[in-house]
């Protein structure tokens, strides 16, 4: 039995929400990836469209779309196409197709980007900040200031954030269990003073038993049900821009402050690579740049001798 483009896409994406258990958010995406890829494909074709024929010539004349469209950028274009490449791989694997069309296609090139990260002054005010707000007796105000301090000192992910449940820490609160991308599990442990922290949290609000839900979601609503992602965004974006940071202000600039103040206290690289979950080395190496470039920054303000050497900074 032959199905059709509409089938196929189908079965994959049950197959990664199933088998690869990837988040609704993320199959979202690779959905929308390859219905945008199908439907320039019976454009261009005049109806005429097979997924399953598709050839190696297809996807460069895609990538060419997307590029000459100007509306992507090309780390935007290369997540499209890792969406396609997943998709034909899966193909492959379930023998459904013989030849894999994404032999000899290569991603676009992309200029590296710096993660952006709080240093660590700033970062500093944002602690001494956070650990007065944590002690509120209000809920919201606590639970804002608990989760700074468990996207800096635990290295989150914002969806490894907002599916924390009560039951992943030791009965201590020295470890937490993580669930991370893919459904893979990482333990992290917690320092301790935040452990303290979390108990008391546990105790005065938790304890009471004030979910709206089978779950027991770590940080909740107003509603008493799981905090959701925009709410976790907004109020780390308020409280960090209220402490004077500047910048980008997300969920995730704590993570790379994470990172990036481990690696600048002396922590091994490889270390840093399994607190963040990172599968592998290559992802958590780009934090040695913005190493390489506070030292810069540092040199060429400190040393008598690199005064005229400023703008020499980037060869």
């Amino acid at each position: 039995m032959t199905l059709n483009n509409q089938e196929l896409i189908e079965r994959f994406i049950s197959y990664i929400l199933s088998v690869k258990r990837y988040s609704p958010l993320t199959a979202r995406n690779y959905r929308h990836d390859l219905e945008e890829f199908l439907s320039w494909g019976e454009e261009s074709s005049g109806g005429d469209f097979e997924m399953l024929e598709v050839k190696s010539e297809d996807l460069r004349r895609w990538m060419m779309k997307l590029s000459d469209d100007g509306k992507m950028k090309s780390a935007s274009i290369n997540r499209t196409l890792s969406s396609l490449r997943s998709f034909y791989r899966y193909l492959r694997h379930e023998q459904i197709i013989i030849h894999n069309p994404f032999v000899g296609v290569s991603t676009m090139r992309t200029s590296r980007r710096l993660p952006k990260y709080v240093a660590e002054e700033p970062m500093a005010r944002v602690v001494e900040r956070v650990l007065q707000d944590v002690e509120s007796e209000d809920y919201i105000t606590s639970r804002n200031a608990l989760i700074i301090l468990m996207l800096y000192a635990a290295g989150l992910r914002l969806a490894e954030l907002v599916g924390l449940d009560e039951g992943d820490f030791s009965s201590d609160f020295r470890m937490l269990k993580v669930r991370g991308k893919g459904d893979k599990e990482r333990v992290v442990p917690v320092v301790s003073r935040l452990g303290d922290i979390l108990r008391q949290y546990n105790s005065r609000f938790l304890a009471s038993k004030i979910w709206n839900s089978h779950e027991k979601p770590l940080f909740l609503s107003k509603r008493g049900e799981r905090i959701s992602r925009s709410d976790v965004q907004r109020s780390v974006a308020r409280l960090l821009r209220e402490c004077g940071v500047e910048g980008k202000t997300s969920p995730h600039v704590l993570r790379h402050t994470f990172a990036t103040h481990l690696l600048n206290g002396g922590a091994d690289l490889r270390e840093i690579q399994e607190l963040l979950g990172h599968s592998s080395l290559r992802a958590t190496q780009v934090y040695t740049h913005n190493n390489i470039a506070q030292l810069k920054s540092v040199y060429h303000r400190a040393h008598p001798h690199s005064r005229g050497e400023a703008g020499q900074e980037g060869e």
